[in-house]
């Protein structure tokens, strides 16, 4: 079997027995969620790859020690390592993080960008641009667990069950998080009179 089709447990079990492949598929694997949900945290690209790096540092570190008891959850496992090292740069910077994006648009990272189409013309695109803009207010409106829930789903693209082990609760809580999360932006839209509509 190909290592891009066995499971993460496989992976690293293969990886203590040598395997240092199958620590390149686990990174490959997973670097875009635990990078992209760094980078929504503390809002800089240089800096997210800085802690991007101390996290798979901290798991071949807990790997290799023999530390690793994370039965099947090693993505929310890496995740929690992520949160907690973003966490812990923010206390010695002594200010504490934001999860939503700030008001300063310019240069920091977009998760609704993603949504852009690259063949829209330049109208179109405007367009977009404004909604993205006015769903980023309305996400700051909900409750923090609520825009947790919404951002890594839609933005750190992680399944409710690993979204459950990440935050700890169970996967109906998660997805109700998630329901209410999307009930009450419909009722901050129609209660402003938004179109989020091209």
């Amino acid at each position: 079997m190909f290592a891009a089709q066995l499971p993460d447990q496989a992976l690293v079990h293969n990886y203590l027995q040598g395997n240092e492949s199958a620590l390149a598929e686990l990174i490959n694997r997973h670097q875009q969620k635990v990078f992209t949900y760094i980078r929504m945290l503390v809002k800089d690209s240089q800096l997210a790859e800085d802690i991007f790096q101390d996290v798979f540092v901290k798991v071949i570190h807990t790997l290799k020690s023999g530390n690793y008891n994370e039965e099947g959850k090693f993505l929310p496992w890496i995740m929690r390592i992520a949160h907690n090292l973003s966490i812990d740069h923010f206390r010695k910077a002594k200010r504490m993080p934001v999860v939503q994006n700030s008001s300063k648009d310019n240069e920091e990272f977009d998760i609704f960008r993603t949504i852009r189409n690259m063949d829209d013309n330049v109208e179109d695109k405007m367009v977009k641009e404004q909604i993205l803009q006015d769903v980023k207010k309305l996400i700051k409106e909900l409750p923090p667990e609520q825009q947790e829930v919404l951002i890594l789903r839609h933005y750190a693209d992680m399944s409710f069950q690993e979204i459950a082990d990440f935050t700890n609760v169970s996967i109906n809580t998660a997805l109700g998080r998630m329901r209410y999360a999307l009930i009450n932006l419909r009722k901050i839209v129609k209660q402003k009179e938004i179109i989020l509509s091209v």
